[in-house]
């Protein structure tokens, strides 16, 4: 076999094109799940409500009251036009939230920990064939290739960022959150200036962990046909059928781009002192 190198100075501006389109969502998609991962993972830590039976009680009777409510709309409430029915269960969420405003935490507890679990999982090639064929289906809203693989690279990187928060935390030694408490800050005070210095030194190798695995698997979003870079080599291939130059100039791309991932998090790492 001859090694054409033609063939790749030919290809060279459909590889970077998709090179490009694959750093778009997995920045995009990062960016979306640390704010979703930061999030779930501060309710997490410090809303801790245990899985025992009075919860599991609670949680099957807020499944039973949502059951019934969908099944009356469908039925004898068909009439009721959608605002009010929405506007008459805000109203009944918010009288019980007056009523019992620690639910508001317990129930973003609750809901954290299933996202957590239902999206590790999951394969992240089910979530986007689910978010771009199924999800169109439920909620009557069609979106385009690109828009699904970012909301599914969000939302998964968030599901493990989450942990990765919840470790860092945790790992902070509980006597400097209640010394924030015990000097009267808010909780976000302690967050922004007591723990979450701290935490987040500890947390930069496994995101950047995080980083260089949501880079891989944006090259999953084949399946829907978005053209990242592994999409590009695919539709290159078909046309010229060099498949060792066109793979292994691929393979090369996303080992540069992720090297580079590398290399910043090694220079984040030595000016955060954590080596």
């Amino acid at each position: 076999m001859v090694f054409d190198w033609s063939s790749i100075w030919a290809a060279w501006p459909d590889l970077m094109a998709g090179a490009w389109m694959t750093l778009k969502i997995t920045a995009l998609g990062l960016l979306g799940g640390c704010v979703i991962g930061a999030l779930s993972g501060i309710v997490v830590t410090y809303i801790q409500v245990p899985i025992n039976r009075r919860n599991a009680l609670y949680g099957a009777a807020v499944l039973v009251l949502i059951g019934l409510v969908a099944h009356f709309a469908g039925g004898p409430l068909a009439r009721v036009p959608g605002g009010v029915l929405a506007a008459l269960v805000l109203a009944a969420l918010a009288l019980l939230l007056w009523r019992r405003p620690e639910w508001l935490g317990r129930g973003a507890s609750v809901l954290a920990q299933l996202f957590i679990l239902v999206i590790r999982g999951t394969p992240i090639v089910v979530q986007v064939m689910f978010i771009y064929f199924a999800l169109p289906l439920l909620v009557n809203l069609r979106i385009d290739g690109y828009t699904a693989a970012i909301f599914t690279l969000m939302i998964n990187s968030g599901a493990y960022i989450a942990e990765i928060v919840r470790a860092g935390l945790l790992s902070v030694p509980k006597g400097l959150h209640e010394a924030g408490l015990a000097m009267g800050l808010p909780f976000y005070k302690i967050m922004a200036y007591i723990v979450g210095p701290v935490a987040l030194r500890r947390m930069i190798p496994t995101m950047g962990n995080q980083c260089i695995i949501s880079l891989k698997d944006s090259s999953l979003f084949i399946v829907i046909g978005v053209a990242e870079l592994t999409r590009q080599g695919q539709e290159i291939i078909a046309t010229n059928f060099r498949a060792v130059e066109i793979w292994g100039t691929v393979a090369i791309i996303y080992l540069f781009m992720t090297g580079c991932i590398a290399l910043v998090l090694k220079v984040v790492e030595h000016r955060t002192r954590i080596l």
